[in-house]
């Protein structure tokens, strides 16, 4: 992935901001952004390049249908390209193609949970699937074809917001690693970098899964466990009446080349400091996943895999993402996504911004994302749930 960000890549470690945002990924970015809308001074660092983990390294869908945030990610998709002013290469729409008949019940379920919030769902019988789906097989067994949400270029999208931020005013820092936060009288008043103190009135993590550490010297627990997000990209193959279409476990889209990119579980865990080279590719996944679009897509079965991409992606315990503002230290906003933040950027972003500068979030409830739902979480909870990684097992 290029991302060629002109403007971004040698600025001069300033002194501080209004808002520091640590984290450079759609999350951090997009919160960045509706910011500096807000006519915020924001700088985003991050430790490397923006967008170099699991946000430019997805399947890109924006159909996330049992968050709070549900309704305003699909308000806010159709209209993203022309706020940002920037392409995000956005198609709505979804099919969702089932081969097994308990992928077909699992799939009316979900189009029945699409309906009850005001959405337009077809079922599709098999024949019609396959007519909606020119690459299924005599296997489909139905498809739901969800008629909002749809998908985007997460590269394209990355590159969109932080453009987007700079024409705003505000800044972005890359390969500038938040080494520790700065506290003074039960505040945090800076981030610790590479480069010195970088201060700031409030503090927005969006840090992945190193928020976890960073949080911890500020009394903020935010327990995550990292793993490994892989994707399989395929030669270009003539395109989709809908390119967001997937099923049997994966998740991904149509490129406007042609290309099938598609990922899925199940997850390999990681020890939280795996990033940069040890976070990419180099794992039995890539079989599994070729293996299950291959029986998703049975007409392209023989198409060739040309390469394949990995970032690293945080997990909470039970698979929703954190969106807070603690009471104590009472400047500091915590955001990371659990694995669903590049469809959800657009509304967790605004959602970011209205706890900075508002102190509540004004267009949903968004409760059930604090951090008081793991207050009485147990110290072993990894091992209880069997997220261990490979190092663990072999000293256990």
């Amino acid at each position: 992935m290029v991302m060629d960000m002109d403007g971004l890549r040698d600025a001069a470690a300033p002194k501080g901001a209004e808002v520091v945002v640590v984290g450079g990924g759609v999350t951090g970015l997009s919160a960045a952004w509706w910011l500096a809308r807000s006519g915020v001074d924001v700088l985003v660092i991050d430790k490397g390049v923006v967008g170099w983990e699991a946000s430019g390294r997805n399947g890109g869908g924006c159909s996330h249908y049992q968050s709070p945030l549900f309704l305003e990610e699909q308000r806010l998709w159709p209209q993203m390209d022309a706020l940002l002013g920037y392409p995000t290469e956005h198609r709505p729409e979804r099919i969702i193609l089932a081969v097994t008949q308990g992928q077909w019940d699992q799939y009316r379920r979900i189009a029945g949970i699409i309906r009850s919030q005001g959405f337009a769902v077809d079922e599709l019988d098999p024949a019609q699937a396959r007519e909606a789906v020119p690459l299924a097989g005599d296997n489909a067994v139905g498809a739901i074809h969800v008629r909002t949400g749809g998908h985007a270029n997460p590269q394209r999208t990355v590159q969109a917001y932080a453009w987007a931020l700079q024409d705003l005013g505000g800044r972005v820092l890359q390969h500038m690693p938040a080494l520790g936060l700065v506290l003074r009288g039960g505040r945090v008043v800076g981030v610790a970098t590479p480069a010195g103190e970088i201060g700031c009135d409030h503090l927005v993590v969006a840090a992945g899964p190193q928020a976890e550490g960073l949080l911890l010297p500020a009394g903020i627990r935010l327990p995550l466990a990292a793993a490994r997000a892989e994707m399989i990209v395929t030669e270009p193959l003539p395109p989709l009446r809908v390119g967001g279409t997937d099923g049997n476990g994966l998740y991904g889209r149509q490129t406007l080349r042609g290309n099938l990119a598609y990922g899925g579980g199940p997850h390999e865990w990681l020890d939280t400091e795996a990033a940069g080279p040890r976070g990419r590719p180099a794992s039995p996944l890539l079989a599994n996943l070729s293996r299950r679009l291959a029986e998703l897509f049975p007409k392209a079965a023989h198409a060739r895999v040309l390469r394949s991409w990995a970032g690293i992606v945080e997990n909470t315990p039970d698979g929703r993402p954190v969106i807070d503002r603690p009471a104590d230290p009472g400047n500091v906003t915590v955001c990371t996504m659990s694995g669903v933040g590049f469809g959800l950027s657009p509304a967790s972003g605004h959602a970011v911004r209205d706890l900075v500068v508002e102190g509540r979030c004004s267009f949903a409830e968004i409760g059930k994302l604090g951090l008081d739902r793991f207050r009485d979480l147990p110290a072993d909870w990894r091992e209880r749930q069997g997220w261990v990684t490979p190092a663990a097992e072999r000293a256990a």
